[in-house]
């Protein structure tokens, strides 16, 4: 029997401290327009798969400087990183990840991945328990584009990580985004009316892609050989048959092309009018028939916000394939998106840059409002507002003997969309752009931002290409068209110069303002009480279309 002495005694303490939650910035979900709460309707015993943003060591807020200290030397001169020095100089530290997993634990959460080099701790558990340890409350939510799971409020984690975790991303799966592109109606009136009220002609022309690279003076010596293309698609699918059909048609070989599975997603074709189809095909042939020799891998992703997060992370940490243009001609409203989520994808474009990794992206296709809720207010479009990527908006483009005779702003308003284009709510004017005369924004007061978009290319309908889907032969444009038109030609100049252009945005822009390399567009406006193009870089077709050949010996 232990002594008195021996006997453990109970150190005196006061109540143990109640766990204080703080909620994550930014965290709050954007509801899609119209969205309506059905109590009681969802199954709180369902296993979601979340993945938490975790902060970067030290020297993280040291990226930014680095892809623009990259983005100022000319292609040759850029030493990239590699992705393993990626991940030592700014994963996550090991002390975080064990505060985040102490919690996980706590909160009986099942952890399925932590990866310090991604900055990413993956957890799955059913929506009950995320509800407790997140402190959210979920609903089932039903909107004119379908139903979804939700939630109202904050992201909350403890104070103890409130400092470490930057964002949760899964506990909703709202649709994030929508793809930018118009088809050429089947039915054309007689007359429209173009800009400015000016009478445009109802017949149409349209293009094969590589027939719109040579308007564009692309390159002629080089096809893509060792330079590998990714493209982002967040639904539809590729017939492998109807590829070939097409490249057969154009008299090229079938480019190499792989399907990359992201969240569970797959490649899988939903014939149909207004398919995703549309997108995935339209992207995969304009690359392929400009850049024949190049290979081309789709990486398929959930369209929420944890799979557009996943598929940025696996395209650009992809080791195996590892391509150094990515095009994306998905996107929404800046306000449609939560600022967290933002903040994650942004991280991603920087270390893109920083990895030698071009972005390409699609301005949208709605105008100068893109769509976004209130619709009498100008929007841009996100992922093109960041200003880590190549903004791409689009133009209509007549031709006649192979040379360009007239090339506008496309806007064909109200009847078939027009170019994305404005000022971002969210970024400052990047340190590229503050020669540029980026205008305020036509939102009172008129505030500064990043402005959009960066380069243009043909993308009116009634100018569109001419590609296969499902089967069938279409015209399509949208800026959804520029996007892969400017990978192709990044993929190009990566092969003539031997190098990845990665971050190329200071270097266009110092080119462009001094007049080289683009074709600048001074006519149209895309939309009535919106932006007007004029000389010089303007917020409709940002410093003009390109001469391929030119700006890649300019760089």
């Amino acid at each position: 029997m232990p002594s008195a002495d021996d006997t453990p005694k109970q150190r005196p303490t006061s109540a143990a401290r109640p766990t204080r939650y703080v909620p994550i910035h930014g965290s709050e979900l954007a509801h899609l327009a119209g969205a309506r709460s059905i109590p009681g309707r969802l199954n709180l015993n369902e296993v979601a798969e979340v993945a938490l943003f975790v902060r970067g060591a030290a020297a993280g807020d040291d990226l930014e400087a680095d892809a623009h200290n990259l983005g100022s030397a000319r292609v040759r001169e850029r030493q990239y990183l590699s992705r393993g020095s990626l991940s030592d100089k700014y994963g996550a530290d090991s002390a975080d990840l064990a505060a985040i997993e102490s919690f996980a634990n706590g909160a009986g959460l099942t952890i399925e991945a932590i990866s310090p080099a991604h900055r990413m701790v993956r957890i799955a558990a059913p929506l009950w328990s995320l509800a407790q340890a997140f402190k959210v409350q979920f609903s089932l939510y039903q909107s004119p584009q379908g139903s979804y799971r939700g939630y109202t409020g904050a992201v909350h984690v403890p104070d103890t990580i409130s400092s470490i975790v930057k964002g949760v991303f899964g506990l909703d799966n709202k649709p994030q985004s929508t793809y930018h592109l118009r088809k050429l109606p089947s039915k054309q009136p007689f007359q429209r009316r173009g800009p400015y009220g000016a009478a445009a002609a109802a017949a149409t022309q349209s293009y094969a892609p590589n027939e719109v690279a040579s308007l564009y003076n692309f390159p002629t010596d080089v096809d893509g050989t060792g330079v590998c293309i990714g493209i982002l698609e967040f639904g539809g699918g590729f017939n492998p048959g109807d590829l070939n059909t097409y490249f057969q048609s154009l008299g090229i070989a079938t480019p190499q092309v792989a399907a990359v599975s992201v969240g569970r997603a797959v490649n899988r074709p939903i014939p149909g009018p207004n398919s995703p189809d549309d997108e995935v095909m339209l992207d995969i042939e304009v690359v392929g028939a400009i850049a024949p020799a190049a290979q081309i891998v789709v990486y398929f992703a959930p369209n929420t916000n944890l799979g557009w997060w996943l598929a940025i992370n696996a395209a650009i940490n992809d080791s195996y394939h590892n391509p150094s243009v990515i095009s994306i001609s998905w996107g929404g409203p800046e306000n449609s998106w939560n600022p967290a989520v933002i903040d994650a994808i942004n991280y991603e474009f920087q270390a893109a840059g920083a990895l030698g990794i071009t972005i390409c992206t699609a301005a949208g296709d709605s105008g100068f409002t893109d769509g976004g809720i209130p619709a009498s207010q100008a929007h841009v479009d996100f992922p093109a507002s960041s200003p880590y990527v190549l903004s791409c908006g689009g133009t209509r483009l007549h031709s006649s003997g192979g040379k360009v005779v007239a090339e506008s702003v496309w806007n064909d308003l109200p009847m078939n969309g027009a170019t994305g284009g404005g000022v971002s709510a969210v970024f400052p004017v990047p340190s590229y752009q503050t020669s540029a005369n980026v205008p305020p924004s036509v939102n009172p007061p008129g505030a500064m931002g990043r402005g959009v978009p960066d380069v243009a290319g043909d993308a009116d309908p009634n100018t569109g290409y001419r590609i296969r889907v499902d089967g069938q032969e279409a015209v399509i444009g949208g800026t959804s068209a520029v996007a892969p038109l400017w990978a192709a030609l990044c993929a190009l100049i990566n092969q003539k110069l031997g190098s990845p252009v990665g971050f190329m945005n200071s270097l266009l822009y110092s080119q462009g303002l001094a007049g080289r390399g683009f074709t600048d567009i001074v006519k149209g406006d895309n939309g009535s009480g919106g932006y007007v193009a004029g000389p010089g870089w303007d917020a409709c077709t940002g410093l003009g279309t390109p001469d391929g050949t030119a700006l890649s010996e300019l760089l």
